[in-house]
């Protein structure tokens, strides 16, 4: 046997004695198809999240709309008779009086008419006395007492009707108001029904808004409501009607404002912002960031209760800006998980840390 060979064998028979040495005395690893127990819950580190501590305020509640304001009242005054307009007696912007006369029509005898039929009026009565007297003595037939009772109701028929007809010749405002447009001038011929002036109360307005079906359960006739008129005005107002039945096409609910406005600004016509105060109630101020949503869609927050395990509880959105939302439907004080909300899941137990701790 070479030197060669007689190397080779001596070096297997060594690596051969060393396996059996490990063999031995070492730990064999097995491979196994089961997973190793989980670590027992007190053997787990807590996750930890930050938290800050809240309680719950008094806040009222709004509800934002656009709005368009109108005035409480406007009518069109029109023609009753036919005639030439005499006189004006108003002017445009003019503020005027309930029973206040506008202007006036030519008469055109319509005033001897009246004194026709008064006395014609007259002169049966004087007829009737007579027969009735005459009749007492049985002087008179029934039949000619009848007759002049009727020509005397007659009369009386027609001279009201002519009495109205002066009357109509001189329009008056219906309602205390300010003259908003005027149709005629001095000398313009009219018939019945001819437009003459459009007068307008403003001392009172009227807010027309529509609310969308998801609020419209929270508002009430007799709730105040805050007016703000473009340019910064701010009026208050009453709600007087809220509609029974949504608009089919807009699935929104038409509001009526009772708006006092008693310096008369001119805001009838234009929009404004209207803010519906609702009860007031208990809510709590967060940050829109740290609102999540559920399986549903619906929002609400992770907090830690007492017992350090993480709640997610569903709330109710009252009013949401830029700077924050207040919501309700939480405990009156949570410990509201700030960071690391997205990591833990509800049920779990936490291992919270004060954020004011944090930023000291």
């Amino acid at each position: 046997m070479t030197k060669a060979k007689l190397g080779s064998l001596g070096l297997s028979l060594l690596v051969l004695v060393l396996l059996v040495i490990w063999m031995a005395t070492g730990d064999v690893k097995i491979a196994s198809n089961q997973a190793p127990d989980e670590p027992r819950p007190q053997d787990r580190e807590l996750t930890r999240v930050e938290v800050e501590t809240l309680q719950a305020t008094n806040y009222q509640p709004t509800i934002k709309l656009q709005g368009q304001l109108e005035p409480w009242q406007v009518v069109t005054v029109s023609a009753r008779t036919a005639g030439i307009v005499d006189q004006m007696k108003v002017q445009l912007g003019q503020q005027v009086r309930a029973g206040q006369e506008l202007l006036t029509l030519s008469v055109d005898g319509r005033d001897a008419v009246v004194e026709r039929w008064r006395a014609r009026i007259r002169k049966l009565e004087a007829d009737l006395a007579a027969a009735r007297q005459l009749r007492a003595r049985n002087l008179a037939a029934e039949t000619e007492i009848l007759g002049l009772q009727s020509e005397l109701a007659a009369a009386r028929a027609e001279s009201a009707a002519a009495e109205l007809a002066v009357q109509h010749l001189a329009p008056a405002a219906p309602f205390d108001a300010v003259v908003n447009r005027r149709e005629v001038d001095q000398g313009t011929l009219v018939q019945v029904g001819t437009p003459l002036l459009e007068l307008v109360q403003i001392d009172r307005l009227k807010a027309i808004g529509r609310v969308p079906q998801q609020t419209v359960k929270g508002v009430q006739p007799g709730q105040a409501v805050e007016v703000n008129l473009l340019d910064g005005t701010r009026l208050a107002g009453v709600i007087s009607f809220v509609a029974s039945a949504a608009d089919p096409e807009t699935r929104s609910f038409a509001v009526e404002i009772v708006v006092e406005n008693p310096d008369q600004k001119r805001a009838a016509g234009g929009s404004a912002n209207l803010n519906i105060q609702l009860p007031e109630q208990d809510a709590i101020f967060i940050s829109p960031a740290y609102l999540s949503l559920d399986d549903d869609g619906r929002p609400g927050v992770k907090y830690v209760d007492d017992n350090d395990q993480v709640v997610f509880q569903n709330v109710m959105l009252l009013s949401v800006s830029t700077n924050g939302a207040w919501v309700s439907g939480l405990p009156d004080e949570i410990r509201l998980i700030t960071r690391g909300g997205g990591f833990v899941a509800e049920g779990e137990t936490v291992e919270p840390v004060d954020r004011s701790d944090q930023r000291g």
